[in-house]
This record gives structure tokens, sequence and C-alpha cells, in this order.
């Protein structure tokens, strides 16, 4: 049986599960992105949690699933069921899967009571309850009556406080499975003990989505970067003209908090020394780079110049510890992705010096395997609001339900 390396945390892990001959309710985070044909059209959540279903299967355990997808608000809905993930799940581990009508009720029972020992029994999309968003604790109590043991895996779901994240945790002996657990060393590390100097880069269009990571980033960091729409915010902040930029006019005074409490503490505040620019946001716009800072009257601010993605390369080449969450400009745009791209090779370089690089958000990530560099980099994170609240210093509902070490 082969040895896996299980990142020591200070919550219980799969390690310490006794799973032989156990039938392991998984959570799982299923909720991967569909076609209008009901295709998977990136099925990256999947092949993720395989390293522990297979640790689990390896070790004699029978396997009951429990997922969301999409919203379905409490009611079922052909539309987000979890069937086509049954069929990509069964084609990646090579043996069968067992797709169940629902998630409770008499005919699920009665399936999971029929598992053979190594087998594999998919529920229906719990979301089609709304028991489950509730954290309901008799629906928790019928999803935890099919299994001996509880392994939550699912980190894109372990902010929110429903049935299958919080509920089962407390009613069945539980672990993090690996999936958790790596995301948990990392983000830890980085948060409580990291390796110096450490850079947070922060992207994305709004500074309110971003503000309570960024004040709690200020009591970690060394530096912090700040691109995509949120810089002209802060700009502004600063009396520099940002023409008809993307701005949050009523977070200005936060903006400045923010630079002062730096200021305070000596922290660096990177904002972006030149951008590109056009007329209006269009994918075949003309655009121009500005000599500096300021954006001229009437021009909008769509990616971080030139002379920015250099400076950025050379201050991440000190970096030991590097978190990055958000683009740098309209990456969806090819012409406006330059910057976004540029963060993402200069972290695929800091890793190969040594450091470590995390990366979490969804357009982050989607930058990270455009460019190829996905395993160029220390650790991408599987949960873009899960990270985010892990970076604010919350308490995620579904880590907490679990027992310590």
């Amino acid at each position: 049986m082969p040895t896996i390396a299980i990142p020591r945390i200070t919550k219980r892990t799969i390690e310490d599960l006794p799973v032989q001959g156990k039938k392991v309710l998984v959570r799982v985070d299923y909720n991967v992105p569909l076609n209008d044909q009901g295709v998977i059209t990136d099925d990256t959540r999947i092949r993720e949690t395989l390293p522990t279903l297979n640790y689990l299967l390896e070790r004699g355990a029978t396997l009951i699933l429990c997922a969301h997808l999409g919203r379905p608000k409490g009611q079922p809905n052909p539309k987000y069921s979890l069937k086509p993930v049954a069929k990509r799940l069964e084609e990646l581990l090579r043996r069968p899967v067992i797709m169940a009508p629902d998630c409770i009720g008499p005919d699920v029972q009665k399936m999971a009571a029929e598992l053979t020992p190594g087998g594999i029994l998919l529920l229906e999309n719990l979301r089609y309850h709304a028991e489950e968003e509730a954290n309901d604790a008799a629906f928790a109590r019928k999803l935890a009556s099919l299994a001996d043991v509880f392994v939550q895996d699912a980190f894109g779901a372990v902010h929110r406080a429903h049935a299958s994240t919080a509920g089962v945790a407390a009613l069945l002996p539980s672990a993090a499975g690996l999936l958790l657990a790596r995301e948990i060393y990392f983000l830890s590390k980085a948060m409580e003990n990291p390796e110096r100097p450490f850079i947070a880069i922060l992207g994305g269009s709004k500074v309110s989505d971003k503000i309570a990571v960024i004040d709690n980033l200020l009591d970690k960091v060394n530096g912090l970067v700040i691109g995509g729409a949120m810089a002209y915010t802060f700009l502004k902040a600063q009396g520099i003209g940002v023409g008809n930029s993307r701005i949050e006019a009523d977070k200005i005074d936060l903006a400045k908090n923010a630079l002062k409490k730096a200021q305070e503490k000596h922290i660096q505040v990177f904002l972006p020394l030149d951008h590109v620019v056009v007329d209006q946001v269009d994918a075949k716009a003309m655009s121009q780079i500005t000599p500096d800072r300021a954006i001229p009257d009437g021009k909008i601010g769509v990616d971080i110049g030139p002379n920015t993605i250099k400076a950025l390369a050379t201050l991440l080449q000190k970096a030991k510890t590097i978190v990055w969450n958000g683009p740098m400009g309209i990456f969806e745009m090819p012409a406006f992705a330059a910057g976004t791209l540029g963060v993402a090779k200069a972290m695929a370089e800091a890793t190969e010096r040594g450091a470590i690089t995390i990366v979490g958000g969804g357009d982050s990530v989607a930058a990270v395997k455009q460019a190829g560099l996905a395993d160029k980099l220390s650790h991408i994170s599987t949960g873009g609001g899960a990270s985010l609240e892990f970076l604010e210093g919350k308490t995620l509902p579904g880590i907490a339900a679990l027992p310590n070490a």
C-alpha cells in the first residue's frame, strides 16, 4: 500500500481514523461547471478528491459521497443533478460508482446498507433539500445514519455552517481528508508562521470584497501588492488621477485607513507604477501605456503596465512566502491579461527559488492554469470563498467542527 505524506495539522486527519471495513461518508466539493448540454467543462474538483478516495479504498473502506452542485434552492432540479459527476468519477477511479436518487430517505438507506466492501455510492445533490443550508439537525442525523465515520474533504464548502459540513461532523467520528489537510496546512503556515519576507498580492475589482482580508493581512505581511480595479480606489485615496477607471467612491476612506495602518506598521504597499488604458472596455479596443501612476482624464485602466510587471517580479524575487488572490486586470480579455500572467510567472520563478507560493480565487487559479504553471507553485487552493475567509482570519465552521488531532 503506497505511503502518502499527510501534512500535520491541528485537526484530526484520515491517518488517525480507523476505516477498515467501515462505511465512510465523505463530503466532497463536486460543484463543477456544466455547459448547456449538462457536460462537465472542468473536472479539476473531481480530480482533486481522488487521493482521498483512493486512500480510503486502499484501506478497506466503503464510500458514500455527498456534495452539492449549483443553487437548486431546496428543490429537486435535473439541471443540478450530480449524475454527470458520477459518470466522470467512474471513469477517473476506473471502478463502478452507484448514483443514488436522493441524499436521504428509505431508498438511499437501502442502497447504503447493501453496499459491498469497496463500493462507492454518490448521493444526489444535498441542496435539493433546504434543510442542508439551514444546518437542520434532523437532516444531519439522516445523513449520518448512512455511515460509520465522516471525512470532510470539501474545502470549497467549509466556510458554510451546513448540515453536511458542520452538522454531520458532530454526530460521527470525523477527520479531515487529504485535500482539506493540505489546504489547512499551507494557509495556516502562511497566516501563522510564514517564512519572511511575506508578500500578499490582492487583485480583483472590489475593495469591499477584500477590505477585511487587507486589514487582517496588514498584521501579518511584510509587503502588500494591490492590483486590479481595487488599485484605482487606492490611487484615488492618494489623490492620484484615475480617469474614468472603475472605483468605489464610498470605499476611499477605507483605502486611506488601510494605507495609514500600513505606514504605521512600516509595511510597504505596492500600487501600480503604470497602467494599460483604453477609451472604452472592449476586447478589440486600442490600448496605451501611461507614463506614470496617473491615468489621464477620459481613459479607463484595464491592466497593470510593463514597468509594474517588471517591478513586481523584482519585489517577489526576495519573498519567501507569497499569497495571491485576484487578477491584476480584465484578465478574461487576452489583450488585458499580461499583468495577471506576469504575476503567475513571477510566482513560479519564486517557487523555483524555494519560496512557498499559494494561489486562491477563481481568476488567479485560471491564470496559473492558462500560463501552464499550475504544477510550478506550492499550492493552488480549491475554494475561493473559503480561502478568502481563511485570509480574513475567520473561523470556518466545517473545520471548527472537526476534532483536534
